[in-house]
């Protein structure tokens, strides 16, 4: 099976980053340390860039695309899952944007943020740290720091990328899984995985 094309000169992608076959990545995009691209996804930069913190996941049919006048910025320990749209926008660190949520442009995540799925953030709102948004259109509807909780999710797909790169698609069952986590789980509750 082919990988993905190698990244084109505008393109700063850490060797570390597992991207999938089916992924597609055009124009200028930076991609930090062990961050994964998962199937299907798609990443157009045609005139602003796009940035991808370490740790991030962009797990499969994510479309990020950027505005006009305006970057799409994505922090660290992300997870951006499935059938997301991230368009033009800021996310903060440690943030979890739930299935099939939309971020539109010049809006602003805080970090340690939750975005449920099927919420539809519009056009330049801004929302504080640690804030739980939902709704058509997005609210915030709380307020917790998930910062945590957040890293685990993005641990956890890092660690599939690493089994997936080897062909084991089973990263996730068994009790050493289980015992991995618990472990890992200790680890960010005492911030000693930053």
């Amino acid at each position: 099976m082919s990988g993905p094309p190698e990244p084109a000169a505008d393109q700063k992608i850490d060797p570390s980053v597992w991207i999938a076959p089916s992924a597609q990545i055009y124009g200028a995009i930076s991609i930090g340390r062990d961050a994964s691209i998962w199937h299907n996804a798609v990443l157009r930069a045609e005139c602003a860039q796009i940035e991808i913190g370490r740790m991030t996941n962009l797990q499969d049919f994510v479309m990020v695309h950027i505005a006009y006048d305006n970057p799409t910025i994505i922090g660290e320990f992300c997870s951006i899952t499935h059938h997301a749209t991230v368009h033009g926008c800021t996310i903060g660190d440690h943030c979890l944007v739930g299935i099939g949520a939309v971020i539109m442009d010049h809006a602003v995540i805080g970090e340690g943020s939750i975005v449920a799925g099927g919420a539809f953030v519009t056009e330049r709102s801004a929302f504080p740290p640690h804030s739980i948004i939902a709704g058509v259109p997005a609210k915030q509807i709380g307020e917790r720091d998930c910062a945590h909780a957040n890293r685990l999710n993005a641990w956890v797909y890092q660690r599939n990328a690493d089994f997936t790169r080897r062909g084991d698609y089973r990263a996730w069952a068994g009790e050493e899984f289980k015992a991995w986590r618990a472990a890992k789980q200790a680890e960010i509750e005492a911030d000693r995985d930053l």
